[in-house]
């Protein structure tokens, strides 16, 4: 059975990882706050964050804004904002698989509500997708095997018609567990030779 639907993990795939472990250490060196109190704050709070049951500014007032700070609320969230640059050479990928219009072309990753919103708008992925199935609206997040069945049931979509797109292993091998064929991207060509390899891409 040929490929029908494309799932694209967005942070590390369409761009960088908007707010992951390196750009943790980058806001504590920034803002001078204590490294290991940030980042055990953050796993606590992370799963909630993650699957939308929590808002932007509770998450910063737990991790950050708990007490009296030198910096604005404003200022540390553009400083997250600011970590998410797209990819260009993945988008290119995805923007000419939306031009052929063979594929039903949907994100699948783990992401708060206001930066998911956010890096829609910064890397221009509304006029690419038809769907995005986001941890914060699901309630679930990766590699939880339930995501990818949401995906594929919202989309009628049998595991053999799917590709997913991811760079973490765990995640890769989850959707693979389920049948779906996956793809751990290191680079935007080594993505465009896998795709060429499935017959995706011509």
């Amino acid at each position: 059975m040929s490929v029908r639907a494309l799932f694209f993990d967005v942070g590390g795939v369409l761009g960088t990882n908007g707010w992951d472990r390196a750009a943790r250490r980058r806001a504590a060196a920034e803002f001078h706050l204590d490294w290991e109190e940030l980042e055990e704050r953050h796993e606590l709070l992370a799963a909630d964050f993650d699957n939308g049951r929590i808002t932007l500014d509770q998450y910063l007032e737990r991790i950050v804004l708990y007490c009296q700070r030198p910096f604005s609320r404003e200022a540390f969230r553009e400083f997250m904002y600011a970590q998410s640059q797209p990819n260009p050479g993945s988008l290119a990928i995805v923007a000419e698989l939306a031009r052929s219009g063979r594929y039903l072309l949907a994100t699948l990753n783990n992401e708060s509500a206001e930066l998911h919103r956010y890096r829609i708008e910064r890397f221009g992925l509304r006029g690419l997708f038809t769907v995005f199935f986001t941890s914060c609206y699901l309630g679930v997040r990766k590699p939880d095997e339930k995501i990818y069945r949401l995906a594929m049931a919202l989309t009628q979509r049998e595991p053999e018609e799917c590709l997913f797109v991811d760079d973490r292993a765990l995640n890769v091998e989850s959707a693979a567990r389920l049948g779906i064929p996956a793809i751990r991207f290191q680079s935007a060509g080594q993505l465009r030779e896998e795709l060429e390899r499935r017959g995706v891409l011509p």
